[in-house]
């Protein structure tokens, strides 16, 4: 039983380094800045996707479900439309507000990093301008994305699981730990992101645009490119049958 585990974590670590899961969390993470809060968005998206693929393709895998080519394809296209929707509101974003990244501390507190916007403050950069509370992190949005892209990866984890395993307890063991390896794979992913962000303090606003552009650009492209094939598919299938 050891070897097929260890074989699922290390799938597990793969697969959360797929095209559209990249697209997503980078989406996701392009406006934050510390590392702990980027490694912590990633860790959090695949905790989303593990519960996911532990629960509904548990339960597919359990009873013997077919879920279908129709609602594989359905739900991949929605990851589609999730793209588009994330990419498309980080650049609206990014062109919409005067993002400016300094570094400060609040009396005795540890120095840290901190996003603002600029847009309609005619003050400049003086101090006053850098006053700002510190809000809430998106935690669920993040683990919301992660729920999607386990439901829309469940019916090929459900496949990969029958492949090797043909008992149920190995068998959710296998997704349970399929799941664990794609919350390493990101957070490894999220780490690799975070640590030249912010070590480039000098110039990390400039560094912050290009990344936040190139991954919104990047997940409405994929996002764009899911919708059209996915579209076709349920076209072609809804006409056979």
């Amino acid at each position: 039983m050891i070897p097929w585990l260890t074989l699922g974590f290390v799938i597990g670590l793969q697969h959360a380094l797929e095209a559209d899961h990249v697209a997503a969390v980078g989406a996701l993470v392009a406006g934050k800045t510390g590392v702990r809060r980027i490694v912590s968005h990633g860790a959090i998206w695949g905790l989303g996707h593990t519960l996911t693929l532990a629960l509904f393709g548990g339960l597919v895998f359990a009873l013997k479900i077919n879920a279908g080519e129709t609602l594989a394809a359905t739900l991949e296209l929605l990851v589609g439309l999730m793209l588009l929707l994330l990419g498309g509101r980080l650049l609206y974003r990014l062109f919409r507000d005067r993002v400016h990244i300094h570094v400060h501390q609040h009396g005795a507190e540890t120095r840290h990093m901190h996003a603002h916007s600029h847009r309609g403050d005619d003050r400049g950069h003086d101090h006053g301008s850098h006053e700002h509370e510190h809000v809430t992190h998106h935690w669920g949005r993040t683990f919301l994305v992660g729920i999607m892209h386990g439901l829309a990866g469940s019916a090929a984890i459900v496949a990969l699981t029958a492949s090797v395993a043909d008992a149920l307890v190995p068998g959710l063991l296998f997704i349970v730990v399929f799941g664990a390896g794609s919350i390493a794979g990101m957070a490894a992913l999220s780490m690799v992101v975070a640590i030249p962000l912010s070590a480039a303090s000098g110039s990390l606003t400039s560094l912050h645009r290009g990344f936040a552009f190139v991954a919104a650009s990047f997940a409405c492209g994929l996002g764009g490119l899911l919708v059209y094939e996915k579209a076709g598919v349920i076209g072609a299938l809804t006409l056979a049958g």
